[in-house]
């Protein structure tokens, strides 16, 4: 999808990437590449990987020294213990905007303009890049289905795609946002922190690139199960 929304040179400086990695040596280093190739700037998570992806963060910070700031996990956290260090380490930046990206590949780097224009032009606090279902593998395209119906369920909010890696948010909104969650379940914790804290928000349609190693991963039946489970679990016991 070709963005239709331009962000010139200086405001992406003010726009920080947050990119979570668990053994992606294989793929990371060409997403860091072309996200910092257009400007912006980079926080990204090794979360305590097995492979050399560490070695290749760094690596890819040397080219781009001013855009790319890496922080590692001594072990393996989860996607959300690592999505909440990037977050955390970007608002020290004091930056106007932060998104969440993965770093498989799966994301085309010119949605990152689509995603944050609601922002930019003022009429969203938080975006969700929603991924097109019907482009997705059968067992994804379930998985990811019974996912967000059950958000809907437990949460209370109406989303196209709530698992999506791929969100943005204003600085203020960021702030507000109470993230626990270590794995996955934080997909849906997003949303409901969105309805909580009444933040303005819209969906933006997404361009997904699947591969045999994208498909791997993200939300599976067995990743959507266990995802279930802690929900309602965390719904009984506050209660």
């Amino acid at each position: 999808m070709e963005s239709n929304f331009t962000i010139s040179r200086d405001d992406k400086k003010s726009i920080y990437i947050i990119i979570p990695a668990y053994n992606e040596e294989k793929r990371v280093g060409n997403v860091l590449k072309k996200v910092a190739s257009l400007g912006y700037k980079i926080i990204a998570v090794n979360d305590g990987s097995s492979d050399n992806t560490l070695n290749v963060l760094k690596s890819v910070q040397k080219e781009y020294p001013d855009n790319i700031y890496v922080l590692s996990h001594i072990i393996n956290m989860g996607a959300g213990s690592a999505t909440r260090t990037g977050l955390d380490a970007a608002l020290k930046h004091n930056p106007s905007y932060v998104v969440t990206f993965d770093a498989d590949g799966q994301h085309d780097y010119n949605d990152i303009a689509n995603v944050c224009e609601p922002l930019i032009s003022g009429r969203a606090e938080a975006v969700i890049g929603a991924r097109p279902f019907e482009d997705m593998p059968l067992d994804k395209n379930f998985a990811n289905t019974i996912m967000t119906l059950l958000t809907e369920i437990f949460y209370h909010v109406k989303v196209k795609d709530s698992q999506t890696g791929f969100r943005a948010f204003t600085a203020s909104a960021a702030r507000k946002l109470k993230i626990e969650s270590h794995g996955y379940l934080i997909s849906s914790e997003f949303i409901k922190e969105i309805n909580k804290n009444n933040l303005k928000f819209e969906e933006v349609t997404i361009k997904t690139i699947y591969t045999d190693e994208t498909q791997k991963k993200g939300t599976n039946a067995l990743v959507g199960i266990k995802i279930m489970l802690r929900m309602i679990r965390e719904v009984f016991y506050k209660h």
